[in-house]
């Protein structure tokens, strides 16, 4: 029930993937802990951009990450190693078939992942179904509808509409941020929390443009250039404007902002 990974594995994407995660590192794990003794299972590692946070911020605590992606799963084994983490193992596993037993782990963090699915609330059932009773889970993911910025550009805000459509027509929801809370709850996970998080850059805070701004949202849209105009949804005369219109965004006048959703349920 997964859906086609619409930013592909190219070497640039997982350059982008570590951009995001070290850019919002404290914007979205800073409130992250695990106990010590806890043993966490993280579904849908890909590149191990997250993993490398996860095991920083719990570094007593047991993570076991999965992916479908053998290719992806080297790429983490080789990140975690790069960081000195010594509390994470490895699995290639798909989330709609789970090698564990029920209620094996106290804790499932999940980032990133459900966008890309075409049933998530399915994989949301199976992630219960391996947590303790008790135990949380939690989720973050984006919402490409949440964007907007200056100086304002209808070929860019029609850039981003592009990237929506094409992640829809491959089966997933680039808009899934705003779902969360129903989704959490048709699961049948309790206690549901969602708290918006948002990503606000401008001048005064250039790391953020060049982090965010430029090597995070503007690099991934323009990476599904060649889908789009494959598929005709923007001329390319217009998408090459488009892009660089969000690419202004990030000089010193621009301003970005996005916001991110994080939820954390219990079984």
């Amino acid at each position: 029930m997964s859906s086609e990974y619409v930013h592909g594995y190219s070497a640039r994407e997982s350059e982008r993937l570590v951009d995001q995660a070290t850019t919002l590192t404290d914007l979205l794990h800073g409130d992250t802990r695990y106990p010590a003794g806890s043993l966490v299972l993280e579904a849908g590692c890909g590149v191990g951009a997250q993993t490398v946070t996860l095991a920083a911020h719990s570094p007593q605590a047991q993570i076991v990450s999965v992916d479908i992606s053998p290719t992806s799963l080297a790429q983490a084994r080789e990140a975690v190693l790069r960081a000195g983490a010594d509390n994470v193992t490895f699995e290639q596993a798909d989330i709609f078939a789970l090698p564990f037993a029920d209620g094996q782990f106290d804790h499932v963090f999940v980032c990133f992942v459900l966008e890309h699915l075409a049933d998530p609330v399915g994989a949301l059932a199976r992630l219960r179904r391996v947590l303790k009773p008790g135990g949380t889970l939690t989720v973050i993911e984006g919402d490409h509808g949440s964007t907007y910025f200056h100086p304002d550009s209808a070929g860019a805000r029609r850039a981003v509409e592009c990237l929506v459509e094409l992640q829809r027509r491959g089966g997933g929801d680039a808009l899934i941020g705003r779902r969360l809370y129903p989704m959490l709850t048709e699961a049948g996970f309790a206690e549901v929390r969602v708290s918006p998080r948002m990503v606000y850059a401008d001048g005064s805070r250039p790391a953020l443009q060049d982090g965010f701004s430029r090597k995070t949202f503007s690099a991934m849209v323009e990476g599904v250039g060649e889908q789009a105009l494959a598929q005709g949804l923007m001329p390319p005369a217009e998408w090459s404007a488009a892009v660089r219109d969000l690419y202004r965004t990030a000089e010193p006048d621009g301003v970005f902002c996005y916001t991110f959703f994080k939820a954390v349920a219990v079984q």
